[in-house]
């Protein structure tokens, strides 16, 4: 199961992390994050070893959610050296997710 993030686990988990971090930001009420939690997942496991997998629910953490602009969900994020690299917004395939990231 892909990681939990929050405000009190995000620096550790993201931001001090050696391995590249995809951050899924989402919220329960919000369909389009629904559908594409199954490919969250996936991708948690398909890149287990070489990347994290972590999810921000923004109704819990909208200090993390403002802090990186987040205005629209689903936003996916790709964290490098603790660093915001790469950003896709919306619903999409698995393959395209991982192209538009660069992964």
């Amino acid at each position: 199961m892909a990681l939990e993030l929050t405000s009190s686990n995000f620096k550790n988990e993201v931001l001090d992390s050696t391995v590249p971090v995809i951050v899924d930001f989402w919220a329960p009420w919000c369909r389009p994050c629904q559908m594409l939690g199954p490919t969250i997942e996936e991708l948690h496991h398909d890149l287990a070893g070489r990347a994290k997998v972590g999810k921000v629910n923004v109704d819990n953490t909208e200090d993390i959610a403002m802090r990186y602009g987040i205005s629209t969900i689903p936003t996916i994020m790709l964290f490098k050296d603790g660093v915001p690299v790469k950003k896709v917004v919306g619903l999409m395939r698995k393959e395209d997710l991982l192209r538009n990231l660069g992964l």
